[in-house]
């Protein structure tokens, strides 16, 4: 079976869900000590789908990192899911922050490193988060310390795990064969509506 989109579209759905996003660190133990209580999860881990940062800095093209943005744009990272960790009793933002990227059809290797190492240099500078609206009374700093996740498939080519392996970068694997198009959804918490509100977006 060969790697198709909506093999992707159903991951990126299923870790915009708190339980599965949980389910996914616990394929990686090192993340999955990080989340505060283990008697609450879901209390403990805030998914965010193809989120967004506020930039606080103006950023020059003369910049090391060629990046260009002023103070206050919004810049949408080139993750799937961001996973935040938060102190389930004082409902407060900690440290750490975990960056899933999965692998998108038709991506090669250096696309999908290229994707981790733009994310990297973007939050080098000082960024806050556009939080949920339900996690709009948090303070939305961003950490000094970021951690990538890779979400590759037992389709995904040898070269691809290989790269990573040697890059040391951590990656699970997924089994194609369980992500079928026809799939019955999961039945899920019931999340409260998030209303959006338009951002300016730097691509």
């Amino acid at each position: 079976m060969s790697l198709k989109q909506y093999h992707y579209e159903q991951l990126l759905a299923d870790y915009s869900n708190r339980a599965s996003a949980i389910a996914l660190l616990r394929q990686y133990r090192t993340y999955l000590e990080m989340i505060p209580s283990m008697r609450r999860p879901q209390e403990s881990v805030i998914p965010i789908p193809l989120p967004n940062v506020r930039i606080r800095e103006t950023l020059s093209s003369h910049s090391p990192s060629g990046l260009s943005a002023n103070s206050g744009d919004v810049i949408s990272l080139p993750c799937d899911v961001a996973i935040l960790m938060c102190d389930p009793d004082w409902k407060v933002k900690m440290g750490g922050e975990i960056f899933v990227f999965i692998h998108r059809p038709e991506e090669d290797f250096s696309d999908l490193l290229r994707r981790w190492r733009q994310t990297q240099m973007w939050l080098s500078h000082a960024y806050e988060w556009l939080m949920p609206l339900r996690y709009q009374y948090m303070i939305g700093e961003g950490s000094d310390t970021i951690y990538p996740l890779f979400v590759v498939f037992d389709d995904t080519p040898d070269r691809i795990k290989r790269g990573l392996k040697g890059a040391s970068l951590p990656f699970v694997v997924q089994n194609l064969s369980g992500l079928s198009e026809d799939e019955e959804p999961i039945e899920e918490e019931v999340e409260d509506i998030f209303i959006f509100q338009e951002e300016e977006i730097i691509e």
